[in-house]
């Protein structure tokens, strides 16, 4: 058998297997939610299924609040999948305090063996971890820190459930943010509309405009967030207004991971 064949045996057999996923998906979501989830809600599934490999069944995936969040066993085996060649994980001193039991650490995910590695950072402290999980800080961030140097590896925007904070007590959403016009979904005009509400939110929950823009990069995947189509933008900008509202803390951990990266570029 010649090599041209048995490479369009596998990829028939990874289409097949895809797709067979898919459906396994999709009927795990209407049996655990009692509904079929919205159309939306339904193609952001098919995309992290077929581009990912991702099993809601088997506990990769989590559907919170109306959207798809991967967890850290997923992204786990994702990198076992893509034989992954290693994690190195640290612990930032200086910004690290185990009397109030708030810790910051570093992973770095590397790849394939010739690559440099790509740099992640978590920190958890009692204010923005559930109370199921209080005392266990160190890992949380641990976890978090994986879980954002994983998702930077193999190019996946959507954050991990690990990384939004506490789940178990939401907040109740803010009467100003209940008053924010509804984003537009036609094309008139959007350009202007979605910079606009970017703008609002940033003000609105005091965000910092620099780490918002390479937090929308990333979320994006591009290298520049020029290169970003406005259907990216605007879904950047509903996960960052949801977000905010939701769990503002977790938002600035994630926010401020950016930051870090930077002060470690500039050292």
């Amino acid at each position: 058998m010649g090599s041209e064949k048995r490479t369009t045996i596998r990829i028939v057999q990874r289409l097949h297997y895809a797709k067979t996923l898919l459906k396994e998906n999709v009927r795990w979501a209407r049996r655990t939610l009692g509904r079929t989830p919205a159309s939306g809600a339904t193609d952001r599934l098919e995309g992290l299924t077929l581009d990912f490999g991702f099993s809601a069944k088997r506990g990769d995936l989590q559907f919170l609040d109306g959207n798809w969040y991967i967890t850290h066993t997923g992204l786990v085996r994702l990198a076992r999948r893509k034989k992954c060649h290693g994690i190195h994980v640290e612990a930032v001193e200086a910004l690290c305090d185990s009397a109030a039991n708030r810790f910051v650490l570093k992973a770095t995910v590397y790849p394939s063996k010739s690559s440099s590695g790509f740099a992640g950072y978590g920190d958890a402290d009692p204010s923005n971890v559930s109370p199921l999980v209080r005392g266990a800080e160190m890992r949380m961030a641990e976890t978090r820190a994986v879980n954002r140097a994983l998702r930077k590896a193999y190019g996946i925007g959507i954050c991990s459930v690990e990384e939004i904070g506490s789940v178990a007590e939401p907040p109740q959403p803010s009467q100003e943010a209940k008053k924010l016009p509804p984003q537009p979904t036609n094309g008139n005009g959007s350009g202007r509309t979605v910079r606009d509400r970017l703008c609002q939110l940033i003000r609105q929950h005091q965000l910092d405009p620099n780490l918002v823009k390479a937090y929308a990069t990333e979320f994006s995947g591009v290298k520049t967030l020029r290169e970003a189509t406005r259907d990216q933008i605007e879904t950047f900008v509903a996960h960052l207004a949801d977000w905010a509202v939701k769990d503002r803390n977790a938002l600035l951990c994630q926010l401020n991971s950016y930051a870090r990266s930077n002060q470690e570029v500039v050292a």
